[in-house]
């Protein structure tokens, strides 16, 4: 029984060390290949910059669709029904109508805008004040502004038109949607594009990390053979490369948040101006947390795959003579 104790005490040191001996070995090797690019820095530095150029491109097209469906967002007017009504109902009419519309299931509310509201207001923002005072008779009509409901598809929206322009005060309809869906359709042809080209650019990452990594594998061939003729395997002399492509990926990432970040400040100051022209506060939109860790996950994930590539690719050219 204490012969069985006495071996488990032993083992579990044994795992412990195993582990933290992996540990020491990968830390060691990442400071290595760090310390190597501390050594050539301006080569390291264009690497990480294009790195970065190239995944700041497709995340900052990203932002600007961001802010877009920001904007788009504030757009549900757009989607209301003008209900225009004939000039000889009374406004007492037109309240009873919007009630009746108002408690249709597919309708989320009504809004009426009397006759003389509308004039009122059609003169303080249109500038023809002294003009319209020659008129004599309103020639505006009595307006229902119907919302529709949250849950509407696009066919119950087509027939709740329909049924509205059917209605015998209402002299015509005015839908505002098909623009507001092209700006979507837009907007999702756009993301599409921007995740074909990522990938693109993601390829371009590869073979730009790839091509780094050959460089240095032939500058180090003679280093290599040493290696191999003592003994080390393909994945020992491969590592310290693969290290190489995490800092260069890791690099790229964090540098092309910098550059996403800056032009996000840079827009910050004439975007507030001009929609302080248009009396609208919006603020601009930068890239989240969650964003932030994809764009520095994809670089060490591309710079990973690329020094993966280009190692086993040309370590079997590289044996000792």
């Amino acid at each position: 029984m204490a012969a069985i104790k006495s071996s488990e005490a032993l083992a579990a040191p044994r795992k412990t060390g195993r582990i933290s001996g992996w540990f020491v070995l990968h830390l060691s090797t990442a400071v290595a290949a760090l310390g190597r690019l501390s050594r050539q820095p301006f080569a390291s530095l264009m690497t990480v910059l294009v790195i970065a150029v190239t995944l700041a491109l497709p995340a900052a097209m990203h932002v600007v669709i961001k802010n877009a469906q920001s904007i788009s967002a504030s757009w549900d007017n757009a989607l209301d029904f003008s209900v225009y009504l004939h000039t000889e109902v009374t406004l007492e009419q037109a309240s009873k109508l919007a009630d009746i519309v108002a408690q249709r299931a597919d309708v989320e509310n009504v809004t009426l805008i009397p006759a003389d509201e509308a004039l009122a207001e059609f003169r303080e923002q249109s500038g023809f004040g002294d003009a319209l005072d020659y008129l004599t008779d309103n020639p505006l009509p009595h307006t229902l502004v119907v919302r529709p409901g949250s849950a509407n598809t696009e066919v119950s929206m087509g027939l709740l038109n329909e049924e509205l322009g059917n209605l015998p005060e209402a002299d015509f309809v005015q839908v505002d949607t098909e623009w507001v869906q092209r700006f979507h359709a837009i907007l999702n042809i756009l993301e599409r594009a921007i995740m074909m080209g990522a990938g693109l650019l993601g390829l371009a990452i590869i073979v730009i990390i790839g091509n780094t990594i050959r460089l240095d594998i032939q500058n180090r061939s003679e280093e290599i053979e040493v290696t191999k003729l003592i003994g080390a395997s393909n994945a020992f002399v491969r590592r310290p490369f693969l290290y190489i492509g995490l800092w260069y990926g890791l690099g790229g990432g964090l540098l092309a948040l910098a550059l996403v970040g800056y032009g996000m400040y840079a827009l910050a100051e004439p975007v507030s101006r001009l929609s302080g022209l248009y009396e609208s506060a919006f603020d601009v939109l930068s890239l989240d947390f969650p964003e932030s860790l994809i764009i520095i996950g994809s670089g060490i994930a591309l710079g990973l795959i690329g020094s993966w590539i280009a190692a086993a690719r040309h370590m079997r050219k590289i044996e000792p003579r």
